[in-house]
């Protein structure tokens, strides 16, 4: 390209590369399937709240670009390696081993797949404040989505809600996780 965005790999090796990430739109977010759920969301939805959440919410003061980065990225592992989470019993550096090698199969063929890497790996970290906000609003993502399980199912879901508490510190997120858990707790 005259732009130079395929200097770093072949059109071939970017369209493997969109075709992997592509599969995180098939990867069901593993708690809601372990409570059984029906139909949960993907992945992919949970990133695309994530990215939701810094976009309406983000205060004063972030790089909303660095971010909405973070959040598009935070999961895209998941493509490769699935939605691991506690219950699996995969201890800490072995998840973050196989989601780092997930991700960088994942942009290894595109232009500037190291620098988004480097970007995954910055989040990870909780480098940067942008980080520690994005972290948070993947709890509060998942907070939202459980009371909108627990409404159309009946179900107590508080066990999601109180697992986002223990994240979220920033007052304005703290705020709205406050009236999801009260809504929750009315309705069930």
């Amino acid at each position: 390209m005259a732009d130079g965005r395929a200097r770093d790999g072949s059109f071939e090796a970017i369209a493997a590369s969109l075709l992997d990430a592509v599969a995180l739109k098939r990867v069901a977010r593993a708690g809601w399937v372990r409570r059984g759920v029906e139909a949960p969301e993907s992945v992919a939805a949970h990133s695309w709240g994530v990215a939701w959440l810094v976009v309406a919410l983000a205060p004063p003061g972030l790089d909303r670009g660095r971010a909405l980065e973070y959040a598009v990225l935070h999961d895209l592992a998941e493509a490769r390696v699935g939605d691991l989470t506690p219950a699996d019993g995969v201890p800490a550096e072995e998840k973050h081993r196989r989601e780092a090698a997930g991700l960088r199969e994942i942009v290894r063929g595109l232009p500037g797949g190291e620098a988004l890497a480097a970007v995954w790996e910055r989040y990870e970290r909780q480098e940067d404040a942008e980080a520690r906000f994005v972290r948070q609003c993947d709890r509060l993502d998942m907070a939202v989505q459980a009371v909108a399980y627990a409404r159309e199912t009946g179900e107590d879901l508080g066990e999601f809600l109180a697992s986002a508490a223990k994240v979220i510190e920033d007052e304005a997120l703290r705020g709205v996780l406050e009236v999801l858990t009260r809504w929750e707790r009315d309705e069930a």
